[in-house]
């Protein structure tokens, strides 16, 4: 049984989201505050976070900060859907997706399946060939990208990300695209989640991010990775 833990101060909220994912098949931790949430996650095995962003005490966004530091466990914040710039910043943090206050239930049950589906990228590609662009090196079979043939750590959906732009040799891909073959949107989504893993993955595999060689933008399409 998978675990789902629950990061959130409105007890109404976390009663909605402990019933919707019990009912789904999964195991539900609920924490009040980030410091909870801390704690559990050094007592128990998690496979999903969810964040609420508005949290006493330790914010939401410190908190994603703070998991991304120490572990590559998904994690989706929820916040209120006028919330602009919480979506952005809790992107930055290293948030892995994001849904909205109010939220529809089967809309969050299929982003947390994505999320799990793609938590073990060794298994998924253990066949798949190595990919090549330049000086980054990308290696399925273990789950590794090198830069130079050194170690560079990224999330498992920077991973995937570059896994789609290198294997697309050269070809635009569009933020529809990546949303539907990364993230599992089954419509058109928010393109700033796009944007936002683009951004810090230049920040990984660039000389000069403000200046990017590798990874381009071609202006009303899509990115790109030199071929």
């Amino acid at each position: 049984m998978r675990t789902v833990l629950v990061v959130e101060d409105d007890e109404a909220i976390r009663l909605v989201l402990r019933t919707n994912l019990e009912d789904d098949g999964y195991r539900v931790l609920e924490a009040g505050t980030a410091e909870q949430g801390l704690i559990l996650m050094l007592d128990e095995r998690v496979d999903v976070v969810l964040v609420d962003l508005r949290l006493p005490g330790i914010q939401g966004l410190d908190l994603v900060r703070s998991l991304r530091a120490t572990s590559q466990v998904p994690i989706i914040i929820v916040t209120a859907q006028t919330d602009s710039h919480d979506v952005v910043a809790g992107l930055e943090a290293g948030a892995d997706d994001y849904v909205t206050k109010p939220f529809v239930a089967k809309e969050l049950m299929a982003r947390i399946r994505t999320q799990l589906r793609r938590a073990n990228p060794i298994e998924e590609e253990e066949d798949s060939p190595t990919l090549v662009c330049g000086p980054i090196e990308l290696r399925p079979e273990s789950a590794e990208v090198l830069r130079n043939g050194e170690p560079l750590p990224v999330s498992r959906i920077e991973f995937y990300v570059l896994a789609e732009l290198i294997g697309a040799r050269g070809r635009v891909l569009s933020r529809d695209y990546l949303l539907r073959k990364v993230w599992g949107y089954g419509n058109a989504g928010d393109g700033r989640v796009v944007d936002n893993l683009i951004y810090r993955l230049r920040s990984k595999i660039e000389e000069d991010p403000a200046t990017p060689q590798l990874l381009t933008t071609v202006r009303g399409f899509g990115y790109r990775m030199k071929a």
